[in-house]
């Protein structure tokens, strides 16, 4: 069963992204990115600019030929059907990601944005309801020890 963490507070979801995808890619994961088209590019962008010393290798699906989205690391996808990988979905949009069952595990990245956290809340409420254990990274919390 696929593991399911929520990262709450999130004060940069896309800078908070480009960090995990640093350290997932780091510890030899692959890893797919979903979310809303316009997010997704400007994650792209930001994953070009974030560091000066570092380059995270990513594609985009739909931009970048089907080989080189295989041989990625990285995987920027509106939806992760079809992914070439299924180790690590980041879920940095609004909806429940179609076909997130097949992953070993689910991180769903939540900013401080009172939207964002309604549908947060709807999406813990759907993998509840089926059975999925959830932990739970409150950014704030540990910010404030």
């Amino acid at each position: 069963m696929t593991e399911v963490a929520f990262h709450f507070n999130v004060p940069d979801k896309l800078a908070y992204a480009c960090r995990l995808l640093r350290k997932a890619t780091g510890a030899g994961s692959r890893v797919v990115v979903t979310g809303e088209p316009g997010l997704l590019r400007r994650l792209d962008t930001e994953l070009w600019t974030f560091s000066a010393l570092e380059f995270i290798p990513h594609a985009h699906v739909g931009s970048a030929e089907a080989h080189v989205v295989a041989a990625s690391p990285v995987v920027l996808a509106d939806s992760p059907r079809g992914t070439p990988h299924h180790e690590v979905l980041v879920n940095i949009g609004g909806a429940v990601p179609e076909g997130f069952e097949r992953f070993e595990r689910l991180i769903e990245l939540v900013s401080q944005e009172e939207d964002d956290r309604l549908q947060a809340r709807a999406r813990w409420k759907h993998y509840a309801d089926r059975g999925y254990a959830i932990r739970k990274h409150d950014l704030a919390e540990r910010e404030a020890r």
